[in-house]
């Protein structure tokens, strides 16, 4: 169900360019053509093809494969399009894969491949900034610099930005700062979110097994049973967060999953837990990753057991560039209005893997409310559905930003 705006705002509307409500009908189109046909993680294939494809008629350069299946649309104008160095350089992301999820929406446009869907809505961050591609390319005469944008893979979970990074995105295509957003279930539908410093959390992975001795479940006392060292663990790691971290600091270790064993009767030889885990500041993310290894070893030689710690770092914090953000409120103030932005942003618990793009270059990742109240749910959900009703306004307040950002003097 799409929350209208004018549910949450009865007397006001978002202010929406001219030029992009004029392709309102087709960039609506295009969402759910990319709604159907999601891809996961490296498989952007067929998104990617209509991505470059759009922006070569736009009359961008366009450059493939930086992240397997990443498309980079490059713009210069003004100075540079005459090869002068005068003038800035600006990144715009947005991320293209879909979710292994069954998809149970209803929708008439609602994901054709089973198993695949875009529970997250990449597929409308996609379109957003493909409209803003157009209308920008359409107004080129009045910015003086370079526009980079940057359709990233495998933002969920597997590493398509590091891999961007590591394969020479930002020396190919330099930027002087760096912007994304993600629509956020729970607010209001268009209000935009903002704020310096911590906006996502880290997003780390431990994939604990158990080793035991397999045996009768009738004849515990011969075997070692790990299913009950991984109880013990399950408990003893969640007093890391309790009695170990500042509670002024924000840390989550959630196990996910544990996987053991198949019959009644039978102790396993070993028993997997996975856990995420979740932290702001840069000496909790290490102790954590101190304390659960250590206990995952303590708690199985306590049970005559082992324990083998596989610990996956992730996403660090998504950090945001203070005068970016700055900058990118002071647009959004002008254009939108102050009853358009949320106030007193808190950080989130989610994760994103542009803290790694940030990392590289300094730039500000907001959120742009998706609705809330009934009807609504969060994102990973087989019931999520991106809201329509941003598409115009957020691909308005791209093309605001990318204008006064590389405005010609």
């Amino acid at each position: 169900m799409v929350v209208p705006l004018n549910k949450i705002h009865a007397e006001i509307h978002p202010p929406v360019l001219p030029e992009v409500a004029a392709i309102a009908p087709d960039m609506l189109a295009l969402r759910h053509d990319l709604h159907a046909h999601p891809e996961l993680a490296y498989e952007e294939h067929r998104t990617g093809d209509i991505v470059a494809a759009k922006l070569a008629a736009w009359g961008y350069e366009v450059h493939r494969g930086l992240g397997d299946t990443g498309v980079v649309g490059q713009l210069r104008c003004g100075d540079h399009a005459n090869g002068q160095s005068t003038g800035k350089r600006l990144g715009l992301r947005a991320d293209m894969d879909a979710l292994p999820i069954r998809e149970t929406t209803g929708l008439p446009y609602a994901s054709q491949h089973d198993g695949k869907m875009h529970a997250c809505g990449h597929d409308g961050h996609t379109a957003t900034l493909l409209a803003a591609a157009k209308v920008i390319a359409e107004s080129q005469d009045q910015l003086n610099g370079t526009i980079n944008l940057i359709f990233q893979p495998a933002e969920e979970g597997h590493g398509g930005a590091q891999k961007m990074v590591d394969q020479g995105l930002f020396e190919l295509f330099p930027c002087d700062a760096l912007y994304a957003f993600h629509n956020e279930p729970g607010y209001p539908a268009g209000q935009f979110g903002f704020r310096s410093g911590v906006m996502y959390s880290s997003s780390d992975t431990a994939i604990i097994t158990i080793h035991g001795k397999g045996g009768h479940g009738a004849m515990p006392h011969v075997a070692v049973d790990p299913i009950v060292v991984a109880s013990h663990l399950v408990l003893a790691l969640q007093t890391i967060r309790s009695r170990e971290i500042d509670p002024n600091d924000m840390a989550v270790v959630s196990i996910g999953a544990i996987h053991a064993g198949d019959a009644p009767n039978v102790i396993p030889e070993t028993c997997e837990l996975r856990i995420t885990i979740r932290a702001r500041d840069p000496g909790v993310r290490e102790l954590l990753r101190e304390r659960i290894t250590a206990m995952a070893h303590a708690q199985a030689a306590v049970h005559r057991a082992t324990a083998e710690v596989e610990y996956k770092w992730r996403y660090p914090p998504v950090m945001n560039d203070v005068a970016a953000t700055d900058f990118a409120v002071e647009v959004a103030r002008e254009f939108l209005g102050e009853e358009w932005l949320i106030p007193n942003l808190q950080p989130l618990q989610a994760s994103d893997d542009f803290a790694i793009m940030l990392n590289a270059v300094p730039g500000n990742y907001f959120i742009v409310g998706n609705g809330m109240g009934e009807g609504g749910c969060m994102v990973h959900n087989a019931a999520y559905d991106f809201n329509d009703n941003l598409l115009p306004v957020t691909a308005s307040y791209w093309v605001k930003l990318a204008q006064a950002y590389l405005r010609r003097d």
